[in-house]
């Protein structure tokens, strides 16, 4: 067996995520680790708080706290969101960690040795109200280009266009607010890219046809546009310092390392932090998963395809200059987005949904199921109400929740609170069970392959079957003139809901477990179902103990549809 080594964009610090953020990265890394474990795989699925950079510190400052202050209750705040949605990470760290300092410098001071860090002067804004020099962010003033009088010193808001700070009209300071700016020369580090392009070149030749079409294109095009010497520090009072010992005198003056050289680094500071904080007793080999790794690690990495370039060209050339043998990605898996009505969700603008608006509405398993069966792979996908509202009617109460009900109410009522025992298999159920391994082995292959909107569609077929069986048999008639037959329809479909509450945990773990939790089986621990249980349907012996569930998932209303669409916009002109 692999062992797998997951990781998802970090989420930035600054507010809670929306759904386009939750499916573009976390959700799907979960269903995967999820998969992979129940197969049997050795699964490490690690994420953090992305938390330097100049909007942690503004954000902090708006609401007047300290940033470590501010960073360490965001943290916690995303992390309950994201308990609330079912992310099974084996670790969600933070990359203001005392890992990430030390892993951070560790590759500067190594760029630097091997003559890939080069110290230049820049001409910098400069406010002497401040008494210090300012990012790009912490400048704002008039765009040049459409007059929005809010733009930052990096990019307008309104227009879209990249900004320089010096570009800005009636530029002023985001701190004090002062307009009296200058613009001095100040020394930063420079990660020399340009010299590390051909190593890219060929590192990424050597994985782009199996990555997905998105990934691959993308770290193409930048790759042909050609690597620049990148920046990597800035003058900000939260971050990585820049390490006295290499360099004294930027050390001096506070420097710290840019967010988008240390970010990624966080996914091995993470891993650190996962086997620093084993519990007495137990060790963790955190250095096997990144560290001269062997050939049975393989890294797959889950993101939006805004992140693809700093995943798939910067943070290699980064670990190819380090000149040791860090583990490099093996497959990444690139989402489009998932658009709000045909629009942008926005942090910044609160449009769209929430994830924690999302929980407040509904379980999290409603989410779950309609983000990764819509998920933006091939193309953008649109969230709308009504989309939200048939999916989750059509597929989770209807064909899966109200399966379930009248199975387990129609027996209980008809035959008491045990699995019926009577009849033989016939034609209908060795038809059925050919089906439904059939469908079970495109849901394997599907999930392998990272196809989820296709798994969902193969899932939703494995419950449809089971709807088809039971209309052709028909128990609700069959009782009336053959009860061993009927009793033997039921105990088929009660072997189903087990089969279902088995392979359907990668995307609805709760529903799941209140599924496998009806019936009272000694010793069931099985992780997946064989090809062969699939053809059987006899786990489920008769005379098992069995009890009714609540309903599963309630039906949506029209009612609940208007709420909705007056809580968060409907129409595409109000989104």
């Amino acid at each position: 067996m692999a062992r797998h080594l997951i990781t998802s964009a970090l989420p930035y610090i600054n507010g809670i995520k929306h759904l386009g953020n939750m499916v573009g990265s976390m959700l799907p890394a979960d269903v995967y680790s999820r998969y992979l474990r129940q197969r049997g795989h050795d699964v490490l699925y690690i994420c953090a708080t992305d938390e330097h950079g100049t909007p942690a510190e503004l954000a902090a400052k708006e609401q007047g706290l300290p940033v470590d202050v501010f960073c360490a209750q965001a943290h916690d705040a995303q992390k309950a969101v994201y308990d609330g949605f079912d992310l099974a990470f084996d670790h969600f760290g933070r990359s203001s960690s005392p890992q990430n300092v030390e892993i951070t410098q560790h590759f500067a001071r190594r760029l630097h040795e091997n003559g890939f860090i080069e110290e230049r002067s820049i001409r910098q804004v400069y406010s002497p109200a401040d008494g210090r020099f300012l990012p790009d962010r912490y400048v704002e003033g008039t765009c040049p280009h459409c007059g929005y009088d809010k733009a930052r010193g990096d990019q307008c808001e309104n227009c879209t266009r990249v900004l320089d700070p010096t570009d800005l009209l009636d530029p002023r300071s985001a701190i004090s607010g002062s307009t009296d700016l200058e613009v001095r020369e100040t020394k930063h580090l420079f990660l020399l890219q340009s010299k590390l392009q051909h190593e890219v070149e060929e590192w990424v030749a050597r994985h782009e046809e199996e990555w997905p079409h998105l990934a691959a294109s993308i770290a193409r095009k930048w790759l042909t546009e050609g690597l620049h010497d990148r920046s990597i520090t800035r003058d900000l009072d939260w971050g990585v310092p820049v390490p006295a010992d290499t360099w004294p005198e930027l050390a001096a003056e506070g420097k710290v390392f840019y967010v988008w050289f240390d970010a990624p680094i966080e996914y091995i500071a993470a891993t650190k932090e996962w086997a620093d904080s084993a519990p007495d007793g137990e060790t963790r080999d955190w250095r096997s998963w990144w560290y001269e790794a062997d050939d049975t690690v393989r890294y797959t990495e889950f993101m939006a395809k805004d992140n693809v370039p700093f995943h798939t060209v910067m943070f290699p050339a980064t670990q190819l200059g380090v000149r040791e043998p860090w583990k490099k990605v093996d497959y990444v898996k690139a989402f489009n987005w998932l658009t709000y009505y045909g629009g942008k969700f926005s942090t910044s603008q609160k449009r769209g949904v929430f994830t924690d608006q999302a929980l407040d509405i509904l379980p999290a398993d409603y989410w779950r199921y309609f983000l990764i069966a819509n998920a933006p792979e091939s193309d953008d996908s649109s969230f709308t109400w009504e989309h939200f509202t048939a999916t989750v009617n059509k597929d989770l109460a209807d064909t899966l929740g109200n399966f379930v009900n009248r199975v387990l109410s129609f027996s209980k009522k008809r035959f008491g609170e045990e699995v019926p025992a009577g009849g033989e298999p016939g034609e209908a159920e060795t038809r059925l069970g050919e089906e439904i391994a059939s469908l079970l082995a495109e849901y394997e292959s599907q999930m392998e392959a990272k196809q989820f909107r296709k798994a969902a569609a193969a899932l939703r077929a494995l419950w449809s079957a089971g709807n088809s069986y039971l209309e052709e048999k028909a128990p609700w008639l069959e009782i009336k003139t053959d009860k061993d037959g009927a009793a033997l329809t039921l105990r088929t479909a009660m072997n189903l809901i087990r089969l279902y509450a088995v392979v359907s945990e990668p995307f609805i773990p709760a529903t799941s477990a209140a599924m496998r939790q009806v019936f009272s089986l000694a010793d069931d621990t099985a992780a997946w179902v064989s090809a062969e249980e699939a053809r059987a349907l006899t786990s489920v012996p008769a005379g098992t103990p069995f009890t009714v569930p609540p309903v599963l998932f309630a039906k949506l209303t029209d009612d609940d549809l208007d709420a909705y669409k007056e809580r968060f916009g409907g129409e595409p002109e109000s989104a």
